[in-house]
C-alpha cells in the first residue's frame, strides 16, 4: 500500500485553540494537495488497482457489477482510465483484477446522510472534488466537528493529577479513560492520561495516550503490564524544534521503574522508523513478557510527512507484529491527539476498506473525538488511505517469492500481458510528478548549465546543498538525497559530472561524508562524461584534493581507493573514498548483462560501507542522468537488505519510495523486472 497521487505538501493555518499549548499535537488540515485537479485533468495520475494481486493470494477474477459491500479497487482504474488515452485492450486487461469479498458485517460507525461512507472505487474522485476551491469541502467537513471538550474529565482535573498531564487542555475523558489498578494507600494512582479507542470491530483495540513525562514513566509501564499490551507505537521524536515532546521512557540496557524491570533486547533501525524490543518483568510475578516499540521517526517537525509511503509501511509492520492474543496497542505522540489519531484512523479505515469496500473517515474521526479530545490530521488521513488503496499490498515473503515471481511474469494468453506489467503501470500511475515550482533551484538561470538534461530535475526538498565555498560557484548540484533500507539520506543519486561540475562533485563527496562512489555509466566525452578522478598521484578539483591510493579489478568492477581532503579546512583531516566503476552495463543495454555480477557489485559496496566510518558514510550513485540505472542499484540494494533482515521482498515499495524523491528512478519495465530478477538471485544465492 503505497502512494498518494501527485502529492504536494501544504499545511493549512491551524484553527485549534490547543495549538498554543502544543503546536505539534493537533493540526488543522495538513495535506498533500493534488493541485485541485479534477479527475479528467490529464495531469492527475491515472488511478489503478494496487498490485496486490501478485498471486501470493490466488483469487478468481471476474467482471460483474459491484455488490454494495465489495471492495472494488478495480473501479478506481475503470473510472479514471476512461479519461485517458490507454488502448481498449489495456483498459480491458486492467479490469480483470481480484476483489475482496464482504463478510456481511455491519459498519461500527453510524454513517449519516450528510456524511455517508465512500466506496473505495469512488475515493479518488471524492478527494479531488473535496480539494477544489482551496479544499473548501474538507474545510467545511472539518469545521462541522465539535471543537474542544465534549465529555467530562473530572478525574484528570484533580489537583493531584495535574502534574501527570503534559498539556492542561489535552487530558483524559472520564468515560473512556484507562483506570490503573491503584497503588496501596494512594487513591489517585489510578489515573493516567490515556483513553481506550475502539478498532474496526474490536472494542478497545487501541490506547491513545500522551508521551510520558518524567513523573508518569512508572505509570506508563504499569499500564502496559496491566493491559497486556505487546506493541507500543511512538509517533513523535523526543525533541522537536528545540522542545521536549516526550520523556525517554525506555532504557538502553536495563532499568527498574518501581516494581517493573525493563530490559533492552535489540534494535532494528530503518530509514523512517525504529523497532526496539524489550522484556518486561514485574516483581513478584514469575513472567517475562516481550514488548516491541515501533518508533516512527520520519514525521517532520512541522505539518505531515510529504508522502504517506513510509507511514503506511510502518502501519503494516505494526499490524502484522501485534499478536492476536495481545492487549490494546498503545499509541502516543506528544499530546496523544493529532498524530496518534492519524495513525489510529488510517489503521481502522484500511481494515474497513478491506472488509467492506468503503471508508467512513468522517464518522470514524467523529467517533474518536468522542473518546479523546481533537484527534486527527484530516486531509493527510484521506491522502494516506487513497495511497494505500491505489497501491495495495505488494510485499512477498521470501519463502513464497520464487513461486509468486513466476506467476507475476506469466503471460496471459488472452491479454498478452502479465501481472508484472500491470504492477509497473500502477507504479507509473501513482508516481508523483514534480511541478516547475518544486524544482525552482535547479531551474535558476545560474544553475541551468549544471544540468545535463532539463527533465528529471531534483526537487528542492531533496537537494544536498554544497557547504564548501568555491569562489562564486553556487551551492547547487544536480543530485538528490534518498533513503536506503536502514538509513535516511544514505544514497545521493546524481548525474555523471559535467566538465563544469567536476569540482562541485568532489565538494559533494567531502561535504556529505560520502565513502562510496558507484559509477554505472561509461566515460563518454561526446556526452559530456569526462574522467573525474586521478588515475594515479594527486589532483586538485577546486578546494578539494584527491589522491589515488590504489586500483584493482575484479570481474566487472574496477575498485579505486581515494584519499580526499578539503584544502580550506585541513584541520578536519581526510576522507577515504572507494569508487566502484561497474563495467557490466553497456551503454546500449536496458539492464546489466549479468545478474550475478551486479549482485556482486551491490554486496561489495555494502561490505565496504559496513567496514568504514562505522557504517555511517553515504553512497553516491551516478549514471548518465541520475535516474534509471542509479534507481536500479538503489532499489536492488534496498530489496536485498529487506529480504535479509525482514524476510520479505517488496520491489514496488522500494521503487515507489525512491520515486517519491525523483520520478525517473527505475524508468523502464525491463529495469523493474531486473529488480525482481536480482531479488531472486539474492535469495537463491543466500
Amino acid at each position: 500500500m503505497t502512494h498518494m497521487v501527485n502529492a504536494m505538501d501544504r499545511s493549512y493555518a491551524d484553527q485549534s485553540p490547543l495549538h498554543g499549548e502544543d503546536p505539534m499535537a493537533v493540526t488543522f488540515m495538513d495535506s498533500h494537495n493534488y493541485n485541485n485537479r479534477l479527475p479528467n485533468d490529464p495531469l492527475v495520475p491515472t488511478a489503478v488497482l494496487g498490485p496486490s494481486f501478485v498471486s501470493k493470494c490466488p483469487v478468481r477474477t471476474v467482471r460483474v457489477s459491484i455488490p454494495s459491500c465489495s471492495v472494488m479497487y478495480s473501479d478506481l482504474c475503470v473510472k479514471y482510465y476512461e479519461n485517458h488515452s490507454a488502448s481498449a485492450a489495456e483498459n480491458s486487461r486492467l479490469l480483470d483484477v481480484p476483489r475482496y469479498h464482504c463478510e456481511g458485517t455491519e459498519s461500527p460507525y453510524q454513517t449519516g446522510q450528510l456524511h455517508p461512507a465512500i466506496r473505495v472505487a469512488d475515493l479518488l474522485q471524492h478527494i479531488n472534488l473535496m480539494k477544489t476551491s482551496d479544499s473548501y469541502g474538507f474545510k467545511e467537513e472539518y469545521e462541522s466537528f465539535f471543537e474542544g471538550q465534549s465529555a467530562s474529565w473530572d478525574v484528570a482535573k484533580k489537583e493531584q493529577n495535574r502534574t501527570k498531564n503534559r498539556y492542561g487542555n489535552i487530558i483524559a475523558y472520564d468515560h473512556s479513560r484507562v483506570i490503573l489498578q491503584p497503588i496501596e494507600d494512594d487513591p489517585s494512582s489510578d489515573y493516567i492520561n490515556a483513553n481506550y479507542i475502539d478498532g474496526y470491530q474490536r472494542p478497545s483495540h487501541y490506547i491513545a495516550t500522551q508521551g510520558p513525562v518524567h513523573e508518569t514513566v512508572y505509570d506508563f509501564w504499569r499500564m502496559v503490564w496491566q493491559e497486556q499490551s505487546a506493541c507500543i507505537v511512538m509517533v513523535t521524536n523526543l525533541v522537536e524544534v528545540g522542545r521536549v515532546k516526550c520523556y525517554k521512557y525506555w532504557p538502553d540496557d536495563a532499568e527498574v521503574y518501581g516494581d517493573f524491570k525493563v530490559t533492552f533486547v535489540e534494535v532494528e533501525p530503518l530509514a523512517e522508523y525504529v523497532v526496539r524490543t524489550f522484556t518486561l518483568e514485574r516483581r513478584g510475578f514469575n513472567e517475562v513478557r516481550e514488548v516491541k516499540q515501533f518508533h516512527f521517526t520520519g514525521w517532520p517537525d512541522h505539518g505531515v510527512p510529504y508522502h504517506a509511503t513510509g507511514l503506511l509501511s510502518f502501519i503494516r509492520r505494526v499490524k502484522i507484529s501485534n499478536p492476536p492474543s495481545a492487549g490494546p496497542i498503545v499509541v502516543h505522540c506528544s499530546a496523544g491527539a493529532g498524530r496518534t489519531g492519524c495513525f489510529i484512523v488510517i489503521d481502522i479505515m484500511l481494515d474497513m476498506a478491506e472488509r467492506e469496500g468503503v471508508v467512513d473517515i468522517y464518522n470514524c474521526v467523529k467517533a474518536l473525538r468522542s473518546r479523546r479530545i481533537n484527534m486527527e490530521q484530516y486531509i493527510f488521513i484521506h491522502d494516506a488511505i487513497l495511497e494505500a488503496c491505489l497501491c495495495g499490498e505488494t510485499a512477498i515473503p521470501v519463502c513464497e517469492f520464487k513461486a509468486a515471481f513466476y506467476e507475476l511474469i506469466r503471460i496471459d494468453s488472452q491479454t498478452n500481458s502479465s501481472h508484472l506489467k500491470d504492477e509497473f503501470q500502477t507504479l507509473n500511475s501513482v508516481t508523483p510528478q514534480p511541478q516547475p515550482e518544486d524544482c525552482s533551484i535547479a531551474l535558476l538561470p545560474r544553475n541551468q548549465d549544471k544540468n545535463r538534461f532539463m527533465d528529471g530535475l531534483p526537487p528542492d526538498r531533496c537537494l544536498p546543498f554544497l557547504i564548501t565555498i568555491d569562489g562564486e560557484s553556487s551551492n547547487y548540484i544536480n543530485a538528490a538525497l534518498m533513503d536506503s533500507y536502514r538509513q535516511p539520506a544514505a544514497f545521493i543519486v546524481t548525474q555523471h559530472p559535467l566538465p563544469n561540475t567536476v569540482k562541485d562533485f568532489w565538494r559533494l563527496v567531502y561535504d556529505y561524508g560520502c565513502t562510496s562512489l558507484v559509477m554505472l555509466n561509461e566515460i563518454d566525452l561526446a556526452q559530456g562524461c569526462p574522467q573525474y578522478w586521478p588515475e594515479e598521484g594527486m589532483l586538485r578539483y577546486g578546494p578539494v584534493q584527491v589522491e589515488c591510493m590504489s586500483c584493482s579489478m575484479d570481474c566487472d568492477v574496477i575498485s579505486r581507493l581515494f584519499r580526499v581532503c578539503n584544502l580550506t579546512r585541513p584541520q578536519e583531516g581526510y576522507l577515504m573514498v572507494r569508487q566502484f566503476q561497474y563495467l557490466g552495463w553497456a551503454g546500449h543495454r536496458e539492464v546489466p548483462a549479468s545478474k550475478r555480477s551486479f549482485l556482486k557489485l551491490i554486496l561489495q559496496v555494502d561490505q565496504w560501507q559496513r567496514e568504514g566510518e562505522e557504517g555511517e558514510g553515504r553512497t553516491i550513485v551516478h549514471c548518465l542522468n541520475g535516474g534509471g540505472r542509479s534507481g536500479v542499484f538503489c532499489a536492488s540494494s534496498i530489496v536485498c537488505e529487506m529480504a535479509k533482515r525482514q524476510s520479505v521482498v517488496d520491489v514496488f515499495h522500494a521503487v515507489k519510495t525512491l520515486r517519491n524523491s525523483k520520478p525517473n528512478m527505475v524508468d523502464t519495465p525491463e529495469q523493474y523486472r531486473f529488480c525482481y530478477d536480482l531479488a531472486l538471485e539474492f535469495i537463491e544465492s543466500s
